[in-house]
């Protein structure tokens, strides 16, 4: 029997989705990033051409490819060659395959690429790792979690007795970001013990995620984020902010005239530009004040998978921890207070582009902005090159500078093809007041209007019915980038210098060229396809996350157990104090912040203040219920509190 009638089927999850994919092909079947291979995967730990696993004197063998990483078998590192079996684990990278290796149906060779629809920046590269190389008993379990108990409208705690990974904690905040992190930060300000909370999500720091995604936009450490100075998720008093403490850091450090700059920022908007801090400088405040208040203590790493009431009045969640050794634990936590902060659910990928990746199996020139792609640089760089930027948010303007500063580094020819789908000259209006327009973008500081935070349209807001609500977000709203005056100025200088350029147009399709550029196929005006190409080195989706809560499965599931109605904009109701009424279980309340709130009482709430006033507004709520161990500050223990941060003392 020849090698081409051997066939070999490997099933694993994405590391982006955590999706089951699965690939059955004819061997012999290579694995690497280069596009001739077999199964071609998007990977910074993969080489161009990884592994082989091919049929040689009747067994079936894998083949280190002289990889940079190496390859795994059953967790050992395979030198060279090794013989594979039925059911082993093949780890490649961050992927780990289940083989199957029997009589399975001919079938023709094929080259598969696999990408996902949304890209998932939720796990951590480790428990990623951990989740794909769950051993077959292991994976059982999981498919069988949570507890058949959980089909009950609500659960009775006596029917989990047979349990022993059960805790109780009497606060519970499920997403272990941001959002989670100022909740926890307000109940350990209030009085609440560290032994009283828990937090569950997959990172090891709340900040994690954001510095990943902000990393992979272009943000570097010593960028500022668009964000205002008061807006500190390290203090929730506010003061001192971001401003004064950089002011304060440059005088020190002898950086007068930078200070002095920050001051005249400070002391003169709105008629200046608008100051936002360094990032570097918000995330090294955060992981001070998560040793403050031992944030470590109260995390825990895993995923929550099920949310339901009991029949004593409180909540319990169905949780797995990944463990270092591949295998999972499944947890339950019981609660009476819980906090939903779960952030955006996914990355937002453009159709047109998806299809194309898994056509073509080329995942190096088509990316998304919240993907790693350094590389992309470094090759301009040393090459240039035209890159087709889609999206005219803030990342897609983040995108440019990098592009200009790379550029302007390099002396390398680099063209930038921007693409909207229509022109824009006149800004989104409410009353009097409309938007600044610069070359078809749309401008202002913040994502919505300052007053959105703490001002009349906040209040005006919070008294306002769904369908009013619906208007006036549409009219607040919308995507715009930071009205800075440097990146105003880049984009003129490319305009005017001919390698900045904008189109615009729909996208029919995206193809592969012959000399491997990618090739965009617009819609004319007239419907009729392919009248209008841009060619291309790289195209970059930075249209941004996906927000819908249906895309969240914990949610997604909540909403569907509890038949838990929406607000006007599809998402989770709160009321003004941020509780989802229509879930309380006796004297037990849930709280929800961030994204899953748009369209209900407040307008900015995935910003860093927006987190802090739900985070505010909800521990108010708990301190009237009389929540246990916590008390409402006054002026005195507001006072005293606040000494205590400034002197990095725990609560």
């Amino acid at each position: 029997m020849n090698s081409e009638t051997h066939h070999l089927r490997l099933t694993w999850r994405d590391p982006a989705t955590t999706e089951q994919r699965e690939l059955t092909a004819a061997l012999p079947i290579s694995i690497g990033r280069h596009p001739d291979n077999t199964l071609v995967l998007s990977s910074k730990l993969l080489s161009g051409n990884h592994a082989l696993l091919q049929v040689a004197n009747h067994q079936l063998q894998v083949i280190d490819l002289d990889s940079r990483n190496g390859v795994l078998l059953n967790g050992a590192s395979v030198d060279g060659t090794a013989t594979l079996t039925n059911g082993d684990f093949l780890q490649v990278g961050p992927f780990s395959f289940h083989v199957d290796w029997r009589g399975l149906p001919t079938a023709k060779p094929q080259q598969v690429s696999v990408a996902p629809t949304v890209l998932d920046t939720t796990f951590t590269s480790q428990s990623l790792t951990n989740v794909m190389a769950l051993p077959v008993e292991a994976r059982t379990a999981h498919m069988e979690f949570p507890p058949a108990v959980f089909a009950n409208t609500k659960v009775n705690l006596s029917d989990l007795a047979h349990y022993s990974n059960i805790e109780t904690v009497t606060y519970l905040t499920i997403g272990g970001g941001l959002g989670s992190f100022v909740w926890v930060d307000h109940l350990r300000v209030f009085g609440v013990p560290t032994q009283e909370i828990a937090s569950i999500g997959f990172e090891s720091k709340p900040q994690d995620r954001f510095v990943r995604l902000a990393g992979n936009s272009q943000i570097p450490n010593h960028e500022r984020l668009r964000s205002n100075s008061d807006a500190c998720p390290d203090n929730l008093w506010g003061w001192p902010g971001y401003a004064v403490r950089e002011i304060w850091s440059d005088v020190t450090h002898g950086r007068l005239k930078n200070a002095a700059n920050v001051s005249w920022q400070i002391f003169n908007e709105p008629f200046v530009q608008t100051y936002t801090p360094k990032k570097g400088q918000v995330f090294s405040s955060l992981d001070t004040e998560a040793k403050r208040i031992s944030w470590q203590a109260i995390a825990r790493q895993g995923r929550a998978r099920a949310i339901r009431k009991t029949t004593d009045g409180r909540y319990v969640v169905a949780w797995s921890q990944q463990n270092a050794d591949g295998s999972t634990t499944h947890r339950l936590m019981v609660c009476t207070y819980l906090h939903l902060a779960v952030g955006y659910p996914r990355i937002r990928f453009l159709p047109d582009l998806q299809k194309y990746r898994e056509e073509t199996g080329d995942q190096m020139h088509v990316l998304n902005a919240y993907e790693e792609h350094d590389d992309v640089y470094d090759d301009l760089a040393a090459n240039g090159g035209t890159v087709l930027i889609r999206g005219r948010g803030i990342v897609a303007s983040r995108i440019i500078q990098r592009i200009y500063e790379t550029r302007q580094a390099s002396g390398a020819q680099i063209h930038i093809v921007h693409l909207m789908r229509t022109p824009l000259t006149q800004g989104s209006q409410y009353g009097y007041v409309s938007r600044d327009v610069h070359n078809h973008w749309e401008l202002q500081p913040f994502n919505w209007p300052k007053a959105c935070w703490g001002g009349p349209m906040r209040n005006q807001l919070e008294h306002a019915d769904d369908e009013t609500r619906k208007a006036l977000f549409k009219s607040w709203g919308g995507t715009t980038t930071a009205d800075r005056n440097d990146w105003r100025e880049m984009v003129e200088i490319g305009l005017q210098e001919g390698w900045y350029e904008i189109h615009f147009g729909h996208v029919s399709e995206v193809t592969q060229a012959a000399n491997g550029q990618v090739l965009t196929h617009l819609l004319s005006s007239s419907g009729a396809a392919k009248q209008t190409q841009l060619l291309a080195d790289y195209i970059i989706d930075a249209t941004g996350l996906i927000a819908e809560i249906d895309q969240n499965a914990l949610l997604a599931d909540l909403c569907a157990h509890h038949h838990l109605p929406r607000n006007g904009q599809n998402r989770l109701p709160v009321t003004a104090d941020f509780e989802i009424e229509a879930l309380q279980n006796g004297a037990a309340r849930m709280y929800a912040c961030g994204v899953a709130t748009l369209g209900g009482p407040y307008a900015a709430v995935d910003s860093f203040l927006g987190l802090q006033y739900a985070a505010q507004r909800s521990v108010y709520h708990l301190a009237k219920q009389r929540a246990p161990r916590l008390r409402r500050l006054n002026g005195v223990r507001s006072f005293n509190q606040w000494t205590r941060w400034a002197r990095g003392v725990a609560p």
